[in-house]
């Protein structure tokens, strides 16, 4: 029988070698830092966002104009964190099982025939969702079982995804000609909406130094598949501040129209987004707050966390209403706003 001193010893104990495994995380994830910034340039923030969306456990969509670099950004991930990578590209003839893959029928050398299910590019360990907008919706579809359940349904039957499995679409903010706006179902299922920019010049002329010579840096492997689903653990694992979780929990709270007060600011608020976050949102926002922390070397988030992922938490959760966006409003400017009530 424990006594209450092995209580507390044992406590102690897994105190300990939760901040010890934690350090030996924080330096590998420097590792794998450095490596993706030998052949990505200028896009450091864009990078720690995904990172810290595969830390959580999420799926990420990015969107930028063409020649920032997404493709290459996953694959380079899919190389550094040891990942089986597949490719999609959308385009409005694709059909759902060219994603999750179909049943054929074959004959056997002894004359008998029967089913046998043949796995799409969906089962691999990061499916690259190139411009994910140009499929129709009922091919979009298809990823939402895989994206939350992590398996899919074939003629009646469930088949497993292989663990971890992780989602990274692009998006081309650009062209919308022949596009299929994703639904507000599979947007939420992203864990974040990581928007990229041009780069500054003193990053654009390292690039073209770079990428332009007779060689081009490589990344190396740094983790692998085993090494990511335990650090997604552990950082399940960190302690988080119960002003954190209030934080979270009334940022996520306050961009829902129907959840507002009835002060002026929330009254205008009521006014101007016609859907706001559910409740994965702030699981979301959680997750990713514990993440970003463990990637800047501190074993609990804080408020800074919160206001830093707010912005990729929310713009792809909330809308706004057509009378917001004709008086010149912005989400980027509403989230703003929602992030400086927070003290």
């Amino acid at each position: 029988m424990m006594t209450t001193s092995d209580v507390v010893a044992a406590d102690t104990q897994n105190r300990e070698d939760l901040v010890a495994d934690a350090d030996r995380l924080a330096a590998r994830l420097g590792a794998v830092r450095t490596q993706v910034g030998r052949v990505i340039f200028g896009q450091q923030a864009v990078i720690d966002e995904v990172l810290v969306c595969l830390l959580g456990g999420g799926h990420a969509l990015l969107v930028g104009a063409p020649g920032l670099g997404k493709t290459l950004l996953v694959q380079t991930l899919g190389t550094v964190l040891g990942l089986a990578p597949k490719r999609v590209q959308f385009t409005p003839d694709l059909m759902p099982a060219d994603i999750t893959g179909s049943e054929i029928l074959e004959e056997t050398q002894d004359g008998r025939r029967g089913f046998r299910f043949v796995p799409g590019p969906v089962f691999c360990q990061l499916l690259m969702a190139d411009e994910i907008n140009r499929a129709s919706p009922r091919t979009q579809s298809a990823l939402l079982q895989a994206m939350q359940e992590r398996r899919v349904a074939v003629a009646g039957v469930e088949h497993k995804l292989p663990h971890p499995f992780h989602v990274l679409a692009t998006q081309n903010p650009i062209e919308q000609e022949g596009t299929y706006p994703l639904p507000e179902a599979q947007l939420d299922r992203f864990m974040l909406q990581v928007d990229l920019d041009y780069p500054s010049e003193s990053e654009e002329r390292a690039m073209l130094l770079a990428t332009t010579g007779a060689t081009l840096d490589t990344a190396e492997p740094v983790l692998g598949p085993s090494e990511l689903t335990d650090a997604q653990a552990l950082i399940r694992a960190l302690p988080i501040g119960e002003r954190v979780v209030d934080a979270i929990v009334r940022l996520v709270r306050s961009a829902r129209p129907q959840s507002s007060g009835g002060s002026s600011t929330d009254t205008r608020l009521a006014r101007d987004v016609a859907w706001g976050p559910g409740p994965r949102a702030a699981q979301a926002l959680m997750l990713a707050c514990r993440a970003r922390a463990l990637l800047d070397g501190r074993l609990s988030p804080s408020i800074e966390d919160v206001a830093s992922l707010a912005q990729p938490v929310l713009r792809h959760r909330m809308s706004l209403t057509f009378a917001a966006r004709a008086e010149g409003a912005t989400l980027a400017g509403l989230i703003d706003g929602l992030v400086n009530r927070l003290g």
